[in-house]
This record gives C-alpha cells, sequence and structure tokens, in this order.
C-alpha cells in the first residue's frame, strides 16, 4: 500500500522545506526581555524526613541565555542574523549572558548593560530516579527577578535604535516576558514602524500584555496559555476563543503550540490548519516556545505558505521535545527532524 494524495503532499512538503532550511539567510530585530536560565540536574531517589518533598542529589548544572536572547541564538544557529534589543544588569548574571551570546556571534549592540540593576534568573531543578533512564521532570522551579521600572529614557533609546533597523530588517520579533523591557508606548511604535516598512511581526506575548501585539503578523501562544484566554472570555471552544482574539487584536495568525499534540494555527481567514507531533514519546516542553518563533521567522522570511509554516514549527518543537540537544534548535537538527518526518510517512505506508 503507497501514501494517498494527502500523503504524498505532505511528504514532498516536508522534503522541500528541509532543502530550504539548509539555506536561510536574512536578517531580524529582535525587542525583548533578557534572562539567564539555569538548569540543575540530578536524582530524587528518596523524600526529606521532615517535610513531604524530594532531595535532589545534584549530578551536574549549567547555564544558558534564556527568553529573547534564547531566540537570538536559535535564529543565529538556522542561519538568519539576529539584532537584539533588551536590558541585563552589570551582574555576574549579566556578564555570563553577554558572553555567551558574543561566543555565538549574536549581535549584541543593542543590549543595554544596567549597574545596579539585577538581571533575571530563572534556575530549574530537574530529576528522575537514579536507576531509571527517562522520566526526568521538573521538580522546581525559582526566580530572581528585578521588579523595578526600567527609566524611560534607557526605554526610549532602546526603542529608537531598534526602530531605526526595522526598515532594513526582514522580520521583527518581540519577546515579552513582562519584564519592563516591551512597554505599551514602544510596542506600538514598533509594530507601527514595521508595518509601514512591510516588515512581518511576530509576537510572543504574556498573556497580560495581549493589547501590546495589535496588528501583529503572528502570534504564538501555548496550549495553557489559549485555554486560559478561553476561560477569562468565557467559550467553552478554545477555537472561538482564538476567532475572537485574532479579530479584537487585528492578527493575521494565532499559531498555538501544543506540545505532545502537535501545531494549530488559526487564521484572520477563519482557517485551522493542525499538524500533530509525530514522536512517540515526547520528553519535554521547555523552549518550545522560542523553537516556533525561530521556525515562523524562518518561514516567514521564505515567503512559504502558512501550512508549510505549521509544518516548520511542529518539526522545530519536536527537536525540543525529542531530547537530543539542551533546548535550542539548530538548522541541522531542524533539517534531520523534517527528513525524518517525511521518511517515516513514507515507511508507514508499505
Amino acid at each position: 500500500m503507497g501514501m494517498n494524495d494527502e500523503q504524498h503532499e505532505t511528504h514532498d512538503r516536508l522534503t522541500g522545506l528541509q532543502t530550504s532550511v539548509k539555506n536561510l539567510s536574512g536578517n531580524v530585530v529582535l525587542v525583548g526581555d533578557i534572562m539567564l536560565d539555569r538548569y540543575i540536574h540530578g536524582y530524587a531517589n528518596d523524600l526529606n524526613s521532615r517535610a513531604p518533598v524530594p532531595v535532589l542529589k545534584e549530578t551536574k548544572r549549567y547555564d544558558d541565555v534564556g527568553a529573547a536572547a534564547h531566540v537570538a541564538r536559535g535564529l543565529g544557529n538556522i542561519g538568519l542574523d539576529s539584532k537584539l534589543f533588551g536590558v541585563i544588569g552589570g551582574d555576574e548574571s549579566g556578564k555570563a549572558i553577554l558572553c555567551a551570546l558574543k561566543d555565538e556571534h549574536v549581535n549584541c549592540s543593542g543590549i543595554i548593560e544596567l549597574d545596579g540593576r539585577t538581571t533575571t534568573v530563572k534556575t530549574r531543578l530537574i530529576a528522575g530516579r537514579e536507576y531509571l533512564i527517562s522520566n526526568q521532570q521538573l521538580l522546581l522551579r525559582w526566580d530572581i527577578e528585578d521588579d523595578t521600572h526600567i527609566d524611560t529614557e534607557v526605554l526610549n533609546s532602546l526603542t529608537d535604535k531598534a526602530v531605526s533597523e526595522i526598515p532594513d530588517s526582514d522580520v521583527l520579533i518581540i519577546s515579552d516576558y513582562g519584564q519592563g523591557v516591551v512597554t505599551d508606548e514602544n510596542a506600538l511604535r514598533l509594530i507601527k514602524t514595521a508595518k509601514l516598512a512591510n516588515v512581518p511581526v511576530i509576537c510572543d506575548p504574556k498573556l497580560t500584555g495581549l493589547h501590546r501585539t495589535f496588528g501583529a503578523d503572528w502570534v504564538i501562544f501555548q496550549t495553557r496559555g489559549l485555554d486560559l484566554m478561553a476561560k477569562r472570555l468565557a467559550f467553552n471552544d478554545s477555537s472561538e476563543a482564538a476567532k475572537m482574539l485574532i479579530k479584537e487584536n487585528e492578527w493575521g495568525h494565532l499559531m498555538v503550540v501544543q506540545g505532545e499534540h502537535g501545531v494549530t494555527v488559526y487564521t484572520k481567514d477563519e482557517e485551522v490548519i493542525s499538524v500533530p507531533c509525530t514522536l512517540s514519546e515526547p520528553r519535554g516542553v521547555i523552549g518550545i516556545i522560542d523553537a516556533a518563533a525561530v521556525a515562523v521567522a524562518a518561514g516567514v522570511n521564505l515567503g512559504i505558505t502558512v501550512k508549510d509554516i505549521a509544518h516548520l514549527a511542529n518539526a522545530a518543537c519536536e527537536c525540543i521535545m525529542s531530547g537530543t540537544q539542551n533546548f535550542t534548535l539548530t538548522a541541522r537538527d531542524l533539517a534531520n527532524r523534517l527528513g525524518e518526518i517525511a521518511w517515516s510517512l513514507q515507511i508507514s505506508q508499505r
């Protein structure tokens, strides 16, 4: 039994994308919050004798760039040059972020280092039983954040520089984690500038900041985000909430990243495109929103169809969930994953 017409179309789509992602180039303006992600791995074999909490036996730890910095690195890894605009503190964590980004040739000229400000650090404890190979899970996350407002002059300077770069770029990405870099005023200005220059806008928003995404071409949610918005809007059906959000905010597309359930894209024309996850054992979802943002930027830059972008984003998320590398997308992983999905589709019909 061979593939039917729809399967042939999907196979050809995937192999075409596999070729395209190997030859990416373009310029991205990226504005958003910058953080340091710290991961502590170990074994959790026992409970504490004084409280019903697991005891972690640490085996390794490492730091990684997070939030907008993580997106910037992903963009560079697949062949897109980004200029990152954000704020860090003049502390060791901030210096570690700068060092890591510069080592990977990310343009950091738009990053403002503020003495006296604390860089956001998110620490995750990840553990499993000592004699089990898989089934590691997140035990705890704790955050170090600076809640003081960023000075208006600093934000205006940052925005001025970003705005000046947008007309010569191929994509604008706004990565808003609610840490103060993205404000009502500068988001409006950034998106307006991009619209006038015909530059596509991709937003990864905090749910409380959806008004800062008005007019965006692509907005990215996780499933939980859309479900929460459906409850707030008193919808029983999340798809109806998606349609209303698109209409009210004048978005072009809403991409919902669903982990083990794949990716769904809702469009302003009320088209719904769903791509299922093909992994038999997805291992985690840390970093899939960033991977999806990178994939959408690549797809927009390539000028491919919405359906192609949905397949590209799903493959990017599968790269992260496969657990083959540390939550960061690379061109090689993405191309290989697209090839593997196409191959498995072909083999399953033999």
